[in-house]
């Protein structure tokens, strides 16, 4: 996450002061941080935790001392600040942790050194622990704008028994430039923080009732006699964050705290690029997922019905329905006998086409963009699945229904694609029907049939491919519009495959858009024939061959675009606005 976090305090002398703060840095560590300025320290002090390798070396000297050599830097003066306003000693090099799963570096030290970041965060500590606060002065607000970033801030009371009040005031901040991603990030920071400001509580909390069960510090100011205000305050204000804890250890706890901080609240939250509404297919999909997901519940009801004797045939039972023709209507419930196969036989419909030759798989495709039964008949069932992986690209999810194998002729309104072995016996008016397509996967006549194409695929060689329906489909017929641009994209060589989908993905898209304001027009607002084919000219779809294809592809469309649209008509408010 691009974010830095920080922890302010409120010094009684000095205003609003950056005690510590860990930023991301996606590059080579900035200037002085490099490994050539560690010559001067004692050990290394290493550990991973979450995949992050801790370690103590950034720089030779801490900017937060003012005793850089480079006068340039941020940081304020050292004699600006006192022990309640400086976390790390004179030339402590700060901590760096390496994330290795993302080379991502967690640099953590006094101030920013860059002089643009220390200015953002000089601001948002300032703006912290006065104006930004919450009623009660302690609890969690957010700030911000586009300039400066925005500020996910929590105040909070550290016990100090020689402080005025008894309390000192500190904030831990959080600040990013994206408004969206901190906001919803609210929630897991305000968690988090909360936990880094409960255990530093309690060690001060520790610490001040031994000072006071030692030294009442109350009785003891009620006692004295009074005292300039200035001398009190110059007595009270040098007092260190691991003083109050007793914890030498605080910063490089903390460092681990901040760093953990970040890495975690970038990986919850992840971006996703959503072009628009669901597609049409997308929409199927998650409805067809939903209703076997309803079915797969039944089934694990019936079984906790049966007997413990009967168990064997209710799992025999349930893998036979899995593959039955009804669960085969899922798009992805061939899955059962995917890990049995092996690499896909055709790789894409361009290799089909090219197999089959160009009339043949001419012939094909407009049977399948049609909507009628295309039946393949073959010994090799990895061969038969894979034809149909590839055609079923050209339709909607929603027209697809595939039985991958069968022993026996399944009737076309149960399947637009089916697999069948060889020795089946197709009925003779499916044979001469216009509203069917058979592909024979015959042992071929000669040892290499196709020579030029598969040297690397011998498991193709081996077949011949005999296209024959009872309604071929002429040379010279026009056909539907989808057909001639997917038949123009095949043919283009200077078009990748994966170019070659997304062009069908476009189409697919650019006709069931056309489908669906059909649909409207025809069977939600009963328009009469005459406009429906004022409509169809408009569509550019008037041809015959474009017509079926928009009826059939009209079964493919959601159930719940339908019933959105019903709704709709069927609402006070739509009747009203069309009359």
């Amino acid at each position: 996450m691009n974010a830095i976090v920080a922890l302010c305090h409120f010094c009684e002398l000095h205003g609003p002061r950056t005690l510590f703060c860990t930023e991301v840095l996606h590059s080579p560590l900035p200037q002085g941080a490099s490994s050539g300025d560690i010559s001067g320290q004692n050990e290394q002090a290493e550990e991973e935790e979450g995949g992050i390798q801790m370690s103590s070396r950034i720089r030779s000297h801490s900017p937060a001392e003012g005793a850089s050599a480079d006068s340039s830097s941020p940081g304020p003066k050292k004699s600006d600040m006192c022990e309640g306003c400086r976390s790390l000693a004179g030339g402590h090099p700060g901590y760096v942790s390496h994330d290795k799963e993302t080379s991502i570096k967690y640099v953590s030290h006094q101030h920013p050194n860059h002089p643009q970041l220390f200015s953002i965060v000089r601001q948002a500590c300032v703006r912290s622990l006065s104006c930004e606060v919450c009623p009660g002065r302690e609890g969690p607000i957010f700030f911000g704008d586009e300039q400066h970033g925005f500020v996910f801030s929590h105040t909070f009371f550290i016990k100090d028994s020689l402080a005025r009040g008894f309390q000192r005031w500190y904030s831990i901040i959080t600040i990013m430039m994206d408004r969206i991603y901190l906001i919803n990030s609210w929630p897991f920071l305000l968690g988090k923080i909360r936990g880094i400001i409960d255990e530093l509580q309690g060690k001060a909390l520790k610490v001040f009732e031994a000072e006071q069960y030692g030294c009442p510090q109350r009785a003891q100011r009620m006692n004295t006699a009074f005292t300039p205000f200035l001398h009190q305050r110059n007595g009270n204000a040098a007092r260190s964050l691991t003083s109050l804890t007793n914890d030498e250890n605080l910063w490089a706890c903390l460092h681990t705290s901040f760093a953990w901080l970040l890495k975690a609240c970038g990986s919850r939250l992840t971006e996703k690029l959503l072009e628009g509404a669901p597609t049409e297919d997308t929409l199927v999909q998650m409805e067809k997922l939903a209703d076997l997901k309803e079915e797969s519940e039944g089934w694990d009801g019936s079984e906790e019905e049966e007997k413990p004797s009967s168990q064997p045939d209710a799992v025999e039972g349930q893998e036979l329905s899995r593959c039955s023709p009804e669960t085969s209507l899922m798009p992805d419930c061939n899955s059962w006998n995917v890990a049995h196969r092996r690499l896909s036989v055709f790789r894409s419909l361009r290799h089909m086409r090219q197999v089959l030759g160009a009339s043949a798989f001419r012939m094909l495709a407009w049977h399948v963009l049609m909507g009628n039964q295309v039946i393949w008949k073959a010994r090799d069932t990895d061969l038969v699945q894979s034809a149909f992986d590839v055609l079923r690209t050209m339709l909607p999810v929603g027209c697809v229904r595939i039985i991958p194998y069968s022993d026996q002729y399944e009737e076309a309104y149960r399947c637009n694609f089916l697999g069948l072995s060889p020795h089946v016996q197709i009925p003779s008016h499916i044979l001469s029907s216009e509203f069917a397509v058979l592909v024979e996967v015959r042992a071929a006549t000669r040892s290499s049939l196709y020579p030029t194409l598969f040297d690397e695929e011998q498991s193709l060689n081996k077949y011949e491919f005999v296209v024959t329906s009872g309604s071929p489909v002429a040379a010279d017929r026009v056909g539907p519009t989808i057909l001639n641009k997917i038949e123009a994209a095949l043919t283009n060589q200077n078009l990748s495959v994966d170019v070659v989908d997304q062009c069908l993905v476009c189409l697919k898209e650019e006709w069931m858009n056309k489908v669906k304001v059909l649909f409207k027009f025809t069977k939600v607002d009963s328009r009469p024939k005459e406009d429906t084919q004022k409509l169809l000219s408009i569509l550019g779809a008037a041809e015959e061959d474009n017509v079926k294809l928009l009826k059939f592809w009209m079964t493919g469309l959601s159930k719940t675009y339908k019933s959105h649209l019903m709704s709709t008509v069927r609402s006070p408010t739509s009747s009203e606005s069309r009359n």
